[in-house]
């Protein structure tokens, strides 16, 4: 069907995003799509309506269900480490996860990825190396913020005791809401860490 005369043939291609920010809209969209749905209900049908495109479009950009989950997990891995803000600004125990509960307030979504890509990989052996990677940085950043605050060469078993520590209570906010409580164990884990680092 021709356009109409007094349409603007270039209009369609200016509404779309830049191809980078599209195929981020995609992934972001895919990460939503089984924060609700679990992987069984990752498509490209349903990514493609969760972002309010068609699903060729999605097929177009990943070519396969398998590359979607790669790149949305690796997506993930990225903001989560950026965003976790685990990362010391300072030294003070008072700063350490202090942020917690407002990160599983205001992105459940990603949160909940993640919990939902370490089950599946128990499923799926190919998705264990993300996984993996992502706990692997996780401890690395724990491990440098443990320095910061005082706890000197802190052992890989106290590094994963402490992120499984956050871990938890962040999957606890999750399913139960009540971030007061996840602030108050955060505080719990403070004065521990402050007994340790004195």
């Amino acid at each position: 069907m021709a356009a109409a005369p007094d349409a603007d043939p270039t209009a369609s291609r200016a509404a779309r995003p830049p191809y980078a920010e599209g195929r981020d809209a995609l992934l972001d969209a895919a990460a939503r799509v089984v924060a609700r749905d679990g992987f069984r209900g990752l498509t490209y049908r349903s990514v493609a309506q969760e972002a309010g495109t068609t699903h060729g479009l999605v097929s177009y950009h990943f070519r396969s269900r398998d590359r979607l989950i790669h790149e949305t997990a690796m997506k993930a891995r990225r903001e989560a480490i950026e965003g976790s803000a685990l990362e010391p600004v300072s030294d003070r125990v008072e700063e350490f996860a202090d942020h917690l509960a407002r990160l599983a307030a205001e992105a459940p979504d990603a949160q909940v990825f993640q919990f939902e890509l370490a089950l599946e990989a128990r499923r799926r052996a190919e998705l264990e190396p993300e996984i993996r990677a992502l706990y692997e940085e996780y401890y690395a950043v724990t491990a440098r913020a443990l320095t910061a605050i005082g706890v000197e060469e802190p052992s890989p078993a106290l590094v994963r005791l402490v992120f499984a520590a956050l871990d938890g209570l962040t999957l606890q906010q999750l399913i139960f809401g009540r971030p007061a409580d996840t602030e108050a164990a955060v505080a719990e884990l403070q004065a521990l860490l402050r007994r340790l680092a004195g």
